[in-house]
């Protein structure tokens, strides 16, 4: 007397776990990658502007020293060595 496939069913559990991460897979494909810019990312986007600014105010300033006609405010330097050193 020969019994077949009593209770045993062919399934094999290492299969099954290959199945399930092939479906995630693939469901996992269908998401993409999202960016947003905060308020504040935006806002420090306008520093370029400034950065402009500055490099031309210190091409005027170098302009003004090799010609000879840059002329230092005494009091508001001394306001300012007075502010930077009382903090």
């Amino acid at each position: 007397m020969k019994i077949q496939g009593y209770g045993v069913n062919a399934i094999n559990p290492y299969k099954n776990q290959q199945l399930k991460t092939t479906e995630v897979q693939k469901n996992s494909l269908n998401f993409k990658d999202q960016l947003e810019i905060s308020t504040q990312a935006k806002d420090l986007q306008g520093v370029k502007s400034y950065e402009t600014e500055r490099t031309d105010r210190v091409a005027e300033l170098k302009a003004q020293i090799q010609n000879g006609t840059y002329q230092v405010d005494s009091t508001k330097l001394a306001q300012d060595l007075l502010n930077y050193f009382r903090r």
